[in-house]
């Protein structure tokens, strides 16, 4: 098989949507995942299905990337779900995103026919966290990397990707914000305590959030897939980053309820103890790259892209 495009992390909220609109179009994708009975059920019509985790350095995984176009590679650990962090849980989100980036690009060197993009997953948290949306000015690829814990699992995730530039491979860094959808993420946890009218924004709600639609963001992973113009970071975010509070009262707005009842930070600490520190916080980051090249969003403003996706269920 050649001209196929190899999706890691493919049972996840965006590699599903990408990997089922690819599907739809004509292109034949093989999905890499843990459990592929899952993965086949979850995404049925994919080319191929593949075990492979972040853990396998080598194995027979690596057959099915000689001769791929492309290579999305989305997998990772959930950093903020899962409960309190423990120093175990910050190392395998760390670990899920480093070993599985080398071993990819490490494969690709082997290969005989090597793809010709890789698209790797990063995150806005690459900028830093804030506790107020006033703490920095607008946040562009431009920006400097920040120093925290999740700062630093983006810098170093990158840093891994960077590599398959030396074997001829485009290399899309896709620093993603928070992607709305009902069906998974922080957009379905807040959902929930506004059913029962308790609903409002986490910690002090003057933090950014810097969103962006589940139909745009894989639109964006398409656009980088066949345009040579996307190389390098690619900050996946919406054109109007707001304050939680904002993000609350929009929230409550499209869903008919009041926004009163904000979660205190002792509450979310409680829940997830260092990782309270990164739920409370928030970057004002901008498209600065998408924007330069015309990139269409099909939902720029917050209330338009909540209605879409409360009412469609998306």
């Amino acid at each position: 098989m050649e001209g196929h495009i190899v999706i890691t992390g493919a049972t996840g909220i965006i590699g599903t949507e990408l990997a089922l609109r690819l599907i739809a179009s004509g292109r034949d994708v093989v999905v890499f995942a843990r459990n592929t009975g899952a993965a086949a059920a979850k995404i049925p019509g994919a080319a191929g299905y593949v075990s492979w985790d972040s853990d396998m350095v080598s194995g027979e995984w690596t057959a099915s990337l000689e001769g791929a176009f492309a290579v999305v590679h989305l997998a990772g650990k959930p950093l903020l779900e899962g409960g309190r962090w423990t120093e175990g849980h910050k190392a395998a989100c760390y670990d899920s995103r480093i070993k599985g980036t080398r071993a990819l690009v490490s494969a690709m060197a082997g290969l005989v026919k090597k793809p010709e993009v890789l698209i790797s997953s990063s995150a806005i948290g690459y900028y830093g966290a804030f506790e107020n949306c006033g703490d920095t000015g607008e946040l562009a690829e431009s920006a400097s990397a920040g120093s925290d814990f999740l700062a630093n699992i983006c810098h170093d995730w990158e840093v891994e990707a960077l590599p398959a530039e030396k074997l001829g491979v485009r290399v899309v860094l896709l620093r993603t914000g928070i992607v709305l959808s009902t069906r998974s993420g922080m957009l379905q946890k807040m959902m929930t305590p506004f059913n029962y009218f308790v609903g409002g924004p986490v910690g002090t709600g003057k933090q950014c959030i810097s969103w962006i639609h589940l139909d745009d963001e894989v639109a964006i992973i398409l656009q980088a897939l066949d345009n040579p113009s996307y190389r390098g970071p690619v900050n996946a975010v919406a054109p109007n980053p707001v304050s939680m509070s904002g993000f609350a009262s929009e929230l409550g707005a499209v869903m008919g309820r009041p926004s009163l009842f904000p979660v205190p930070k002792l509450v979310v600490q409680l829940i997830m103890g260092e990782g309270a520190e990164y739920a409370v916080k928030g970057q004002k980051v901008v498209p600065g790259f998408l924007q330069e090249q015309g990139f269409r969003f099909a939902w720029p403003k917050l209330h338009d892209a909540l209605a879409d996706l409360i009412g469609n269920g998306k």
